[in-house]
């Protein structure tokens, strides 16, 4: 990945943006719809809305134009002992150069710093790239359910990694 793409927080557009940039990746390569686009959307906005910048991550690779190309957050304010690694994306563009394991990379280390005591996430079977990153940094795939979380069935996986 080229060292010009730059790792930052919030800025105008990006809820947007990262809605759009997953509600067309996940349509397109897995059939999600509306149902989909609408959960990302409002849990998104939700999320920061109430962003805690002591407990909670929002980050973004932009390159020098401001493109974004990948987001990934960290959610500590749940209230429970592992906080939540969400809504992990990066665009086509930028996919297999290395965004997603700097971006990975800065959510583990902010959780790390908060003093959170690890993160979990949930995905769903099939997103290979995704996964050989998640065991990479020392994730354990911990449940498997087959569910509709994400507006049609697939089986869906809870990911932890502990410190």
């Amino acid at each position: 990945m080229p060292e010009n793409i730059e790792i930052e927080g919030y800025g105008p557009g990006a809820l947007g943006v990262m809605v759009t940039m997953q509600a067309a990746y996940y349509a397109c390569e897995w059939g999600f719809g509306l149902a989909f686009e609408t959960k990302i959307a409002s849990e998104m906005a939700e999320f920061l809305n109430r962003i805690d910048e002591t407990t909670d991550m929002f980050a973004l690779g932009r390159d020098p134009s401001g493109t974004v190309l990948g987001g990934i957050t960290v959610d500590g304010g749940e209230g429970g002992e592992l906080a939540h690694l969400r809504w992990f994306m990066v665009s086509d563009a930028a996919r297999g150069r290395g965004l997603g394991r700097r971006l990975i990379a800065h959510a583990v280390d902010f959780t790390r710093e908060a003093g959170h005591a690890g993160l979990y996430l949930w995905t769903f079977k099939g997103l290979d790239p995704a996964r050989r990153l998640y065991d990479d940094f020392g994730f354990s795939l911990v449940e498997e359910v087959s569910g509709e979380t994400w507006g049609r069935e697939v089986v869906e996986q809870r990911f932890e990694l502990r410190f």
